[in-house]
């Protein structure tokens, strides 16, 4: 059982290790040019090289994602309450907001760039509205999937349908909460570098333009990885926060 859980807890970076292995294998022996597709050893170069603008864009990309993600937090919670609260709500705003999901945001940034001008605007909004949508959706799964009876029986007891949601409902959402979150904060990461790419002056997406167009292409997958492990430490953050707050709802997790 040790073993089995040993071999778990390091099999993806096993599988990772094997993966870079069978790459680098891959672009020597057919002898692959670094400006179709670098090796890992090649990339590795690139960081050691370019460390201090790496850091100095992934910092900007961080900070722009983190702000439109909090915003996506705060619009998400209150309209997933909202909807997943009011069977009006319900039948009014979610089919707007399915229609609005399914827009490209690759579309709306040059809209952006129009209202917001080049910078810091487009990405912040970028990474919100690319964010929100799973917030909001699993806030209102939660709220809606409350069972009738409970339900029933607490408004027999005199809780009114204030105190049910909030102190019910709400609790039992957490587990759809952090489940989007760390959905959320990845596809907030590709809307930062989206817009960044598309109307940004500075940060990882702007590297990653500037380099391609240079044919740079080890810089610019060393711009892909920042994002990669950026965006997969945000979501081990989510998920141990996840762990030790709802673990109740976590079959197993008690014996942890």
């Amino acid at each position: 059982m040790k073993i089995t859980k040993n071999v778990e807890r390091w099999s993806p970076l096993i599988l990772l290790a094997a993966c870079l292995l069978l790459w680098q294998g891959v672009v020597m022996g057919f002898s692959v040019p670094e400006y179709i597709f670098p090796s890992p050893v090649q990339i590795a170069q690139q960081f050691v090289e370019f460390t201090g603008p790496l850091m100095e864009a992934a910092w900007k990309t961080f900070w722009v994602t983190m702000l439109g993600f909090a915003i996506a937090i705060v619009v998400g919670v209150l309209l997933g309450f909202l909807i997943g609260s009011s069977r009006l709500a319900y039948t009014a705003i979610y089919p707007l907001m399915v229609a609005f999901n399914a827009v490209p945001k690759a579309a709306v940034v040059p809209i952006l760039v129009v209202w917001f001008g080049i910078g810091l605007g487009p990405g912040i909004l970028t990474a919100f509205l690319i964010s929100f949508f799973p917030i909001t959706v699993n806030i209102a799964t939660g709220l809606a999937t409350l069972e009738p009876e409970l339900e029933d029986v607490l408004r027999v007891l005199g809780a009114r349908r204030w105190d049910v949601l909030v102190k019910v409902g709400l609790p039992r959402s957490m587990p759809y909460f952090y489940g989007s979150l760390k959905i959320a904060i990845t596809l907030a990461f590709v809307g930062t570098v989206l817009a960044e790419m598309t109307a940004g002056d500075s940060g990882i997406g702007y590297l990653m333009q500037s380099a391609g167009s240079q044919q740079r292409m080890p810089l610019a997958f060393a711009g892909l990885v920042t994002i990669g492990a950026m965006a997969m430490a945000m979501y081990e953050l989510f998920s141990w926060v996840e762990k030790r707050t709802t673990g109740w709802a976590h079959r197993g997790s008690q014996g942890e």
